[in-house]
């Protein structure tokens, strides 16, 4: 995530001591009578559907793609995104979709866009009301942080609405197809984590204080097929899915613990103490190794063997940016705007640059680079090495960026922020090669 928030020290300290706890009822696929298939995943190489991407680690293909852009420079098209969110765009065919908050008239929604133009082809709202009182969700934070995620063949999307974790299923026409509750939700900053595809299911996340679990639901039915217990820590990371050892591990980090299921039954495989109670990015997996950081309150970045065996840390602490591996590298941007590269091996530190301002996007790497956006609207590029920083290039969009880009097909879509508090808007812009200067950027509101 993508892009949710800072949780300050002295907002936690001010938080509600008195918490309601609700019970989760864990279930298994026995009890459940929900088979897990392999289903077909309709998704072809130009798509990007879901939270960092293909392969959920924020690597995209090598691709001939820009680097230099500005708010008229390399600008494809840019449409307007009603309300506001931090959930990420995704590409599923010729459309590109997002989720979004308007919090005047209390309607959570799922917007989709032709990849094409940017014309709207198709709004779905999900929910009417039912949204957390404001104390309950962060300043810096929406009711639409979770990315869409998508099997080729529909759209999923999770909610925070009425104190409950609501997963939504539409088909690519905007049409609801099912909408079930993934269970009670007691909310102290707000919904962050994004649903993950694995073979016939839909898995969603949802730590928090009242009781937190993990929760399969059928991607056919929305029938529950098996939920798991995750203990009373209010974090806010989104699961992946890696081959490690020969098996399919479902990972996720918060509760003090790197914790490894199975993702077809939700049965623990392991879990090993690390980071901290609190923590928002996802983890990486890369080859034979995973790669964590957080958050609050203490501060670490790990990294594990496929087994669990700790093979390196230190105290940086990179809260809400998700790391990413590259060429044995790894590479993470602290909240406060501090790049860091590490020998993935055995953590010597390769560099450290201050790139300035504040961050919630995940970077994302092609062709080589690293590309990665700040609350300023600035974004970076530079070489995916570990000479040194060397910048590519460094470009500005909009006021303000919170979300992930997609790229694909040498574009790059980003959510952007436009002007300052009530004279905010959101949009959705793509940037590609240079077009023809006669002809005016497209603008679709």
């Amino acid at each position: 995530m993508n892009r949710f928030v800072v949780f300050s020290f002295a907002v936690l300290l001010l938080a509600p001591a008195c918490t309601k706890r609700t019970p989760v009822a864990e279930l298994s696929p026995t009890q459940s009578g929900v088979v897990v298939r392999d289903d077909e995943i309709a998704l072809t190489q130009t798509d990007w559907p879901g939270w960092r991407g293909p392969n959920g680690n924020g690597l995209a293909p090598d691709q001939p793609i820009v680097t230099s852009w500005s708010d008229t420079e390399n600008v494809l098209w840019r449409a307007s995104v009603p309300g506001r969110g931090h959930s990420s765009p995704i590409l599923v065919g010729q459309q590109v979709v997002v989720a979004s908050a308007i919090e005047e008239q209390q309607q959570q929604l799922v917007i989709a866009y032709d990849r094409a133009d940017g014309s709207e082809r198709w709004r779905t709202v999900v929910h009417n009301g039912g949204f957390p009182s404001k104390s309950e969700v962060h300043n810096k934070a929406t009711n639409a942080n979770s990315t869409v995620a998508s099997d080729g063949q529909r759209l999923f999307v999770a909610m925070l609405n009425q104190a409950k974790v609501f997963v939504t299923a539409l088909d690519l026409d905007g049409t609801q197809v099912w909408q079930r509750e993934a269970g009670a939700f007691s909310s102290k900053f707000g919904y962050a984590p994004s649903p993950i595809v694995y073979k016939s299911l839909v898995i969603i996340a949802a730590d928090n204080q009242g009781g937190g679990y993990l929760t399969a639901l059928d991607r056919e039915t929305g029938a529950v097929a098996w939920r798991t217990s995750r203990g009373n820590a209010g974090s806010y990371s989104s699961p992946t899915i890696g081959t490690l050892g020969g098996k399919d591990q479902l990972l996720i980090t918060g509760g003090d613990r790197l914790a490894s299921y199975d993702p077809a039954t939700g049965k623990l495989y392991w879990e090993t103490p690390c980071i901290s109670e609190a923590t928002c990015g996802t983890v990486v997996v890369a080859d034979d190794r995973l790669l964590a950081s957080g958050g609050y309150p203490d501060k670490e970045t790990v990294c594990f063997s496929s087994n669990g065996e700790k093979q390196w840390s230190n105290n940086t602490k990179v809260y809400e940016p998700s790391l990413v591996a590259f060429g044995g590298l790894a590479f993470a941007i602290t909240d406060d705007g501090i790049a860091n590269c590490w020998d993935m091996n055995d953590g010597t530190q390769m560099w450290r640059e201050r790139l300035g301002g504040n961050f919630s996007s995940s970077p994302v790497v092609c062709n080589g680079n690293v590309y990665v956006a700040n609350l300023n609207g600035q974004c970076f590029v530079f070489r995916a090495s570990g000479k040194g920083y060397e910048l590519v290039a460094q470009n500005q969009l909009g006021s303000d960026c919170y979300a992930s880009p997609a790229m694909s097909g040498g574009e790059i879509f980003f959510r952007i922020g436009i002007g300052v508090d009530r004279d905010r808007r959101e949009e959705l812009v793509c940037v590609g090669p240079a077009i023809d200067p006669e002809k005016k950027i497209a603008r679709n509101d």
